[in-house]
């Protein structure tokens, strides 16, 4: 598909999108299946997806009980990433680990198996005195990545001696490597915000929670050697306790490295009938591969690699 009728297509696709913040009604024919589940909390936290009867997918996410956000572990950290910061010979805990606790839960095989659709798994995160930047994200909340790297890449990126989240010094340099210009989304900035077991975060810079209102829920896009490797919902402890149902359109970027479906909007919603919540991508489209565009340093001139 041409690079123009991808972004025409997609530009009608963010059209017919309700507003961010309302309530979008789920595809009513399309069927679920379950994937892996980890516990949290007092609950079982599980993957799932939603595909229509020729295979569209038109959610993927999690769904969890409302007893998970109950009895969530009160420790800084699980002690997974630990790094001798201050270089005394002793690792000091918690202080010198990262302050998360971290599940991995891979996607259900009727889209995990599948080459056209990316995304493969989900590194589900409770941050219970939130991360870095002070005053926007130290706030008790999730952080739901939906990975198309894959696992044994991803946990890879080790800690170490570089950035602000300590990772080794090759993993920040190849993290911090950028998104050739045609599959940058729009408004989003590098600002080295590399950690271990993740890569690096693009930021939306223009988002509320860095123009004055607090941090409730966001996109973030993750990267790693010039590669997008997930797309990740961040959702707050408050926000989910009160019980929201919504979407938001996604900035998504002109053009995909990998060909297959891509989501174009994230929902949260509390399901009163089942007590149940779900975190989710929806409103798939399918993309064709583009080739990578650079920016020549010498002349500003585009060219395709």
């Amino acid at each position: 598909m041409a690079g123009g009728v991808v972004v025409r297509r997609l530009s009608a696709v963010a059209a017919a999108l309700v507003v961010a913040g309302a309530v979008a009604i789920p595809d009513a024919s399309a069927q679920r299946t379950q994937g892996a589940s980890a516990h949290v909390g007092n609950g079982q936290v599980t993957t799932y997806a939603e595909l229509q009867p020729d295979g569209t997918p038109t959610a993927i996410g999690i769904v969890f009980a409302a007893n998970v956000l109950d009895g969530l572990p009160s420790a800084h950290t699980d002690q997974h990433h630990c790094y001798d910061r201050d270089g005394d010979g002793v690792v000091t805990r918690p202080d010198e680990c990262e302050s998360t606790h971290e599940f991995v839960i891979p996607l259900p095989d009727s889209v995990a198996t599948r080459s056209d659709i990316p995304l493969k798994w989900v590194l589900f995160n409770w941050n219970p005195v939130g991360h870095i930047p002070p005053g926007v994200y130290d706030v008790p909340h999730f952080d739901v990545h939906f990975y198309l790297a894959p696992i044994a890449d991803t946990f890879a990126i080790n800690v170490g001696a570089c950035g602000d989240e300590f990772v080794d010094c090759t993993s920040f340099d190849t993290a911090r490597m950028p998104l050739p210009r045609n599959f940058m989304p729009p408004d989003y900035a590098n600002v080295d915000a590399v950690a271990p077991a993740m890569g690096n975060h693009l930021i939306d810079l223009t988002g509320s929670e860095f123009n004055g209102q607090p941090f409730t829920n966001t996109l973030i896009y993750g990267t790693y050697g010039g590669h997008l490797t997930f797309i990740e919902d961040m959702v707050t402890l408050a926000y989910l306790r009160g019980q929201p149902d919504g979407c938001t359109a996604i900035k998504t970027p002109p053009a995909v490295e990998v060909a297959g479906y891509y989501p174009t909007q994230y929902c949260v919603r509390y399901h009163g009938d089942s007590s149940q919540y779900t975190v989710s991508l929806e409103s798939f489209v399918h993309r064709e591969a583009s080739p990578a565009q650079f920016v020549a340093p010498d002349t500003g001139a585009a060219a395709a690699d």
